[in-house]
């Protein structure tokens, strides 16, 4: 990761080959972060985009897609990219630059057709749905891409699920590391690419009046939420797969947790970084299901509108168990944080769209003003790291109230980086996609991690097999229950109604 001011040299001129081409997340996500890296000029005149899919499409048709894509994208100002135009050089840089093979991702043939038409330095990226991973990586062992010669380098990216349990990821990690080695897999989390993510490690270690107090001296429990307004989205079939669980604790919330958690790593090296989250995740004990709580969406209000509820949303099933959220304690045995609860949710059909890590300091010791729990509220004695929809730092801290008597209140002061630094467009690809170009896996998550991740929730995932899911109704905090959670121990959550 780059330390200094000095804008970063262009990535080194390499292929991108996108396996799923055609899809969602190369359309919305993908191309919006190859564009941002051409505007800042960080990719080389030598970089290469193949896409990879069964559709039957010309060079010409893929470019005319993407292009018609991403001019909707400044029509749009609903979603992750919403520039004000294209700039059709950038674009154009980009556009040129796109090619199309078309194959089965099964067939040992597309393999053969991809090896005669990449060379060099090549990043392949697996796009695709999670049953293709394993076939995927197969096919490019099996066809030799994965082979390193003459000083280029071969890496892939896998998006998430990582596996769906603990034995399907350690099952999937092994069928991998058979065709390649540790090192040219880089398993993408996009929620690492945002700032406030990134900075964790800075805003930690680097302030000498916050690492000394975040410990368990000091700390009195810690938040981190992952709330949607959205439903499933159409994407009913899938989720009855998948639920709140497994789409994003073990990946996108133990990744915030690491970083709020870790020990101080012995350098910013990548292996020391992700060592040092690694261990942490290993340290958190198996949830029990009493330290746990599942919600499935009914009917409500939206912003003022009415929607309906998880089990009349298409493709879902009427008696559907399937939970839309999840809340859960999470205990570590480390000296650092024994005995400071670690509180995780995440959820669709909320109250309010927000991801955000809140640490909770404890209270003054020094018992001089009676009041101070009335003062400790939302705000007061919390350090709040938002990260979406704003990226910044919240901090509540106590204050005298104007007026004769001595009365504590809470107030708040707030950071946000698009007023401290000019920020580069981003939709959260563009930092991973360079740092993979340039070989950095600092933000990329290593099999040992992984594991550790479904390990931690695996006792969840075999208890919520069966019984119903507790309602709660859209446009509120959740279920009931996740208030109880934290109620045992003296805790509420921070509001998520606006």
């Amino acid at each position: 990761m780059d330390q200094t001011d000095e804008r970063p040299a262009p990535a080194p001129p390499c292929t991108l080959v996108i396996f799923g081409a055609a899809g969602d997340l190369t359309k919305r996500l993908l191309m919006p972060a190859l564009y941002n890296l051409a505007g800042g000029g960080l990719l080389d005149e030598g970089f290469k985009i193949l896409g990879v899919d069964h559709n039957d499409k010309s060079d010409e048709d893929l470019r005319t897609e993407l292009t018609e894509t991403m001019d909707s994208f400044a029509r749009d100002r609903t979603g992750e990219f919403h520039p004000d135009h294209i700039d059709p050089k950038v674009w154009g840089f980009v556009r040129e630059r796109i090619r199309f093979l078309k194959g089965d991702f099964e067939d040992p043939a597309a393999y053969e057709a991809l090896a005669e038409a990449v060379s060099g330095n090549v990043v392949f990226y697996l796009a695709v749905a999670a049953r293709f991973f394993g076939p995927v990586v197969d096919g490019l062992g099996g066809a030799g891409l994965l082979k390193e010669t003459d000083g280029a380098f071969r890496r892939v990216v896998i998006e998430k699920p990582f596996g769906s349990d603990l034995a399907s990821a350690k099952a999937l990690n092994a069928r991998i590391l058979r065709q390649g080695e540790e090192s040219q897999f880089y398993r993408i989390d996009h929620f690492l690419g945002k700032e406030t993510v990134q900075s964790i490690l800075a805003i930690r270690f680097a302030n000498g009046m916050l690492e000394p107090v975040w410990r368990a001296e000091h700390v009195d429990h810690v938040e981190i939420t992952a709330a949607e307004t959205i439903g499933v989205e159409g994407r009913g079939a899938f989720y009855e797969a998948t639920g709140a669980l497994r789409d994003m604790v073990p990946n996108h919330l133990v990744q915030i947790f690491s970083m709020i958690a870790m020990e101080p790593p012995a350098s910013l090296d990548a292996e020391d970084v992700r060592d040092a989250k690694a261990a942490v995740v290993k340290a958190v004990r198996p949830v029990p299901p009493e330290d746990a709580v599942r919600g499935q969406y009914a009917a409500g209000s939206e912003q003022g509108q009415a929607v309906k509820g998880y089990r009349e949303e298409p493709h879902v099933a009427p008696e559907s168990h399937t939970e839309t959220y999840a809340a859960l304690k999470l205990a570590v045995d480390t000296p650092r944080w024994r005995g400071v609860p670690f509180y995780l949710r995440t959820g669709k059909r909320l109250g309010r769209r927000l991801t955000e890590a809140a640490v909770h300091f404890k209270p003054s010791p020094t018992g001089l003003f009676p009041d101070l729990g009335e003062a400790r509220g939302p705000h007061g004695n919390v350090m709040r790291l938002t990260i979406d929809p704003e990226q910044g730092i919240h901090t509540g801290f106590n204050v005298k109230r104007p007026g004769p008597r001595m009365r504590i209140a809470p107030v708040e002061t707030a950071f946000y980086y698009g007023d401290a630094f000019e920020e580069a467009p981003s939709v959260g690809y563009e930092t991973l996609l360079y740092d993979c170009m340039i070989g950095d896996p600092t933000l990329f998550q290593r099999a040992d991690q992984i594991e550790a991740g479904w390990a931690a929730v695996e006792p969840l995932l075999r208890a919520w097999t069966e019984g119903p899911a507790e309602p709660y109704a859209a446009g509120s905090s959740g279920p009931k229950g996740a208030d109880a959670l934290l109620a045992r121990e003296g805790h509420r959550w921070l509001p998520l109604e606006e």
